[in-house]
C-alpha cells in the first residue's frame, strides 16, 4: 500500500469514527462522517447527527470555511444528490471548491446511486471509492439491507440460561442477566428503527419498548404481532415516551377492542396470514421497509423467536448468557422446528464475544450464501 493509500485509510477510518456517532438518531438516514483535509491538516469535521439535519459534508464544510477550497474531502457514503429534507451534498462540495473527494461506498438509495459522483467529476473533482468500504457498510447494514435486499436488518436479541434456557418452567424469566446487559439492550433499541414482539410477551410482561437512554432524543417504532387484536388499550406502550405502536394482524380480523386500539394511539395494518392465522413475518417486514425501517431489534417469546429463526430471517442473534442453570425442565429460548442433521458447512457464525458484567455478550450473524 502507498503512503497516499495508507493516508486515506487513515483518514477515512477516523470519518467512520464520525458516522458512529450518529447511529442513534439519523435514521432512517444512514449514519455519515466527513473530514475536510489540506496539506496533511483536518481543517472540518461532521457528520449526521440526525434526520432532517445538516449532513456531514455541510457540517465539515461549515468548520472548514474559505479554507475547503483546493482541499480532499473524505466522506462514509457517497454524497447524496437529491433534495430530501435537505439540500444535496455533491453540489455543495462543488460550491466549496474542494479538489478532491474519497467516498468509501457507494449510496445504494436509487436517488443516489452513483449520481452524487458523477455530478462531482463532472465539476472537474477527483474522485476515488471504495476505501474501507467494509467497514462503511457495516455501520449502515440497515440502510444497505433495506434498498438491496428490499427488508430491514433483523437483529434477534436473546437472554439466557447457561443451559440455553429463557425461563424456568413456571415462566419466571427476570432476572436472568444483569444491569449492564440491560443497559446493553437499551442500546440496540437506540439503534434500531423498530423494536418488534408478540403480544404475548406484552400480555405477560407489560413493556416499555422504548430506549430510555440519557438524551436518547428518536424513538423506535414499536411493532406488536398480534393475530386476534387481543392488546389492551391500557398496556404500558400507550402511556409512556416512545415510538408510536404498530399492531400487525391478518387480514379481516374483528375484535371489539379494534376501536379502542386506534383510540389508544395505534396504527393497526392487516397483511397477509398464515394457515394459523399469525401475520406472516415477510408481509411485516415488507410494511415495515414501506416505513423507512433500517434495522430491526426483535425481543420476543420462544414462539416468536423461533420462527424469525426457521423463516431465515434474522441476520444476527445478540445473546446474552447470564450465570444461571435452569435444569430439564425449563423453557428454551425458541421453538424450532426439528432439526435431523447438523448443517455443514455451519448456518451462523460467531462475529464477537465479550463480558458484559457479569454475563457473556455474543453477537451470532447469518453466514451469507
Amino acid at each position: 500500500m502507498s503512503g497516499t493509500e495508507q493516508e486515506d485509510v487513515r483518514y477515512m477510518r477516523r470519518a467512520l469514527r464520525l458516522a458512529v456517532k450518529g447511529l442513534r438518531g439519523c435514521p432512517p438516514n444512514p449514519a455519515v462522517g466527513c473530514l475536510i483535509v489540506k496539506e496533511g491538516r483536518v481543517i472540518g469535521e461532521g457528520f449526521h447527527a440526525r434526520a432532517g439535519e445538516p449532513h456531514a459534508e455541510v457540517m465539515a464544510l461549515r468548520e472548514a470555511g474559505a479554507e475547503a477550497r483546493g482541499a480532499t474531502a473524505y466522506v462514509t457514503l457517497e454524497p447524496c444528490s437529491h433534495h430530501g429534507r435537505t439540500p444535496p451534498c455533491a453540489p455543495a462540495l462543488v460550491e466549496a471548491g474542494v479538489e478532491r473527494v474519497v467516498a468509501a461506498v457507494r449510496d445504494p438509495n436509487p436517488c443516489v446511486a452513483g449520481r452524487g459522483l458523477a455530478i462531482l467529476r463532472g465539476a472537474g473533482i477527483t474522485v476515488d471509492e471504495s476505501v474501507c468500504e467494509p467497514q462503511a457498510r457495516r455501520i449502515n447494514r440497515g440502510f444497505f439491507s433495506r434498498f438491496e435486499r428490499g427488508r430491514p436488518w433483523v437483529t434477534l436479541k436473546l437472554a439466557a440460561s447457561l443451559d440455553g434456557c429463557s425461563a424456568l418452567a413456571d415462566g419466571t424469566s427476570q432476572w436472568i442477566t444483569g444491569a449492564v446487559s440491560r443497559a446493553a439492550v437499551h442500546r440496540g433499541r437506540a439503534r434500531a428503527g423498530a423494536v418488534l414482539t408478540g403480544v404475548g410477551t406484552v400480555l405477560a410482561d407489560d413493556p416499555l419498548l422504548n430506549a430510555r437512554l440519557y438524551g436518547q432524543r428518536r424513538q423506535p417504532l414499536r411493532i406488536v404481532l398480534d393475530s386476534k387484536l387481543s392488546l389492551s388499550p391500557q398496556a404500558r406502550l400507550f402511556t409512556c415516551d416512545g415510538g408510536d405502536v404498530h399492531v400487525f394482524c391478518g387480514a379481516g380480523v374483528e375484535n371489539t377492542r379494534r376501536e379502542a386500539l386506534l383510540a389508544a394511539g395505534a396504527t393497526i395494518h392487516e397483511v397477509a396470514a398464515g394457515d394459523d392465522g399469525r401475520p406472516r413475518l415477510e408481509s411485516v417486514l415488507t410494511t415495515l421497509t414501506e416505513l423507512e425501517v433500517n434495522e430491526v431489534y426483535a425481543e420476543c417469546g420462544p414462539g416468536l423467536a423461533g420462527a424469525l429463526i426457521d423463516a431465515g430471517l434474522v441476520d444476527e442473534l445478540e445473546l446474552y448468557q447470564g450465570p444461571h442453570l435452569f435444569g430439564p425442565d425449563a423453557r428454551s429460548f425458541a421453538v424450532l422446528n426439528r432439526r435431523t442433521r447438523i448443517p455443514e458447512p455451519p448456518t451462523w457464525r460467531v462475529v464477537r464475544a465479550q463480558r458484559c458484567g457479569r454475563d457473556a455478550r455474543i453477537r451470532i450473524q447469518m453466514e451469507k450464501e
